[in-house]
């Protein structure tokens, strides 16, 4: 019933994973994905020379060999060791549901530990390119080659991308939510360190592939979206203040005093303030802020309300009388730049006439020392595809800055996590969104941080919730498309 294809390095490499495999009875054959020559013979598997796991001629490679009804493929160099009856229960599954692909929760090894290590279901907003599906998939080989046919690009990176873009519109890609399988895990870095890796600058070359196969399915499915925006006259509302910077805090009496005072140090030809939206803090926080009492640009705003998340705290501030035409945005842990940094953002909403600006930021320590991966840019926000792209990108950069009627007629989802990308989707599909590349932003990774080391659950959680912020947006354009041809 299945053929298997397994990365393959050296027969030591692969010995657990071919015991593992030759245990279940319904293997037909077993192929070595080789990336350098080797001449000897293993028993009962064929050697095949690849590239990388994830480029579209090893995808292609897979497909043409594999000649049993269901293909496997393993796409970790360490040891596999499969459940008991594990690919019979996928096979089941498989067959029951008519999946495209099928992918399982699983165990990490780490010495004698077996880590749970639980997956989220796919669904139709699940685009980002670094979505996980573990490390063993069982494809339906009909379906497989169908979708191969029709893969015209070559990529060096992004095949298996562009491969489940591909399968997800023609076929179910089915969570099976059972350990089905254990392996072990070499990358255990927490959650705050594996965090900017979609963003790292010496990915590029990665990121602009994904984001080819990324638009290509956009179109293929109705949802692309070409470069036209709405234009904004700025006219809208009587300001007092022409900026407002908000700054959403809880328990961060090590910090505020740093964010305060990078924005009162701004050098400005308009008026500004900042709104600091304290949500009941209780370390001495809001003491800290009240030390800035005697400067009338700084206003310390306590919510009545007791529910709110940063979302919610940020709409407090936009929607309070004294909030500037435009806001924007400053995390209670960061600082800025320089003292031009609000005079840069302001001059660009003008001058790109856009509804929502993005800059670039420098990754430091607590210190204010640059860590890796450094400068992030956020190239990906183009003004030709950006609003596309970020369908597919887990974030939108720093700092944010918003026209504020608009930010007031949409608001922002009251949680606190996710509420500043489904914002900026939500805007990206009607307006333009401004780009600055200089440094405007210090974003300090500290142990305090709020994604610093989150555990599978809350990460679950987390991206869970941007797919579903994806799948709505997703379905919005689709709409919007179709009502636009009719």
């Amino acid at each position: 019933m299945i053929d298997c294809f397994i990365p393959f390095i050296s027969e030591e490499q692969v010995e657990q994973t071919l015991l593992s495999l030759r245990n279940c009875n319904q293997i037909n054959k077993i192929y070595l994905l080789a990336k350098e020559p080797y001449k000897e013979t293993l028993a009962d598997c064929e050697i095949l020379p690849v590239g990388s796991l994830d480029s579209s001629v090893t995808i292609r490679t897979i497909v043409v060999h594999s000649q049993a009804p269901y293909t496997l493929v393993y796409r970790k160099h360490t040891p596999l060791d499969l459940g008991l009856f594990a690919l019979e229960r996928m096979l089941a599954i498989a067959g029951d549901t008519n999946a495209g692909m099928l992918y399982a929760d699983h165990y990490q090894i780490e010495g004698d530990r077996y880590k749970p290590c639980p997956l989220i279901d796919y669904q139709q907003g699940s685009l980002r390119n670094d979505f996980d599906f573990g490390s063993l998939l069982l494809f339906n080989t009909f379906t497989l080659k169908q979708v191969m046919a029709d893969m015209k690009r070559t990529y060096l990176s992004a095949g298996f991308y562009d491969l489940r873009l591909r399968l997800s519109e023609c076929s179910k890609l089915v969570h099976v939510n059972e350990y089905l399988y254990s392996e072990v895990e070499l990358d255990n870095r927490s959650s705050g360190e594996k965090l900017f890796d979609y963003v790292d600058p010496r990915n590029r070359n990665v990121q602009i592939e994904m984001e080819a196969a990324c638009t290509d399915y956009l179109k293929r499915v109705g949802a692309y979206l070409p470069p036209v925006f709405e234009p904004i006259t700025f006219d809208k509302g009587d300001f007092k203040i022409e900026a407002s910077v908000i700054i959403p805090v809880r328990n961060r009496i090590r910090t505020i005093g740093d964010a305060i005072q990078s924005v009162l140090m701004q050098q400005t030809d308009f008026s500004f303030n900042v709104i600091v939206v304290d949500n009941h803090s209780t370390d001495g926080t809001t003491e800290a802020i009240a030390r800035f009492a005697s400067d009338k640009r700084v206003l310390h705003l306590i919510p009545e309300r007791k529910d709110l998340g940063i979302g919610g705290c940020w709409n407090v501030g936009v929607h309070h009388p004294e909030c500037g035409k435009f806001v924007v945005q400053l995390d209670s842990d960061d600082v800025y730049s320089g003292p031009d940094t609000l005079r840069k953002i302001i001059n660009a909403f003008y001058e790109q006439n856009c509804a929502m600006v993005v800059g670039t930021y420098r990754m430091t320590d607590f210190t204010m020392n640059e860590i890796p991966p450094g400068i992030i840019d956020h190239k990906e926000w183009t003004p030709e595809n950006g609003r596309n792209n970020a369908l597919r990108i887990n974030g939108l950069g720093a700092p944010r800055a918003f026209y504020t009627p608009i930010l007031r007629s949409i608001n922002l989802p009251n949680t606190s996590y996710g509420e500043d990308y489904a914002l900026g989707l939500r805007i990206s599909r009607i307006w333009q969104i401004g780009r600055i590349y200089d440094v405007l932003y210090l974003c300090r990774r500290w142990e305090d941080n709020s994604d610093a080391a989150l555990d599978v659950v809350k990460m679950n959680a987390h991206n869970t919730y941007k797919d579903r912020i994806r799948t709505w947006e997703l379905q919005a354009r689709i709409a919007l498309n179709t009502h636009s041809s009719n």
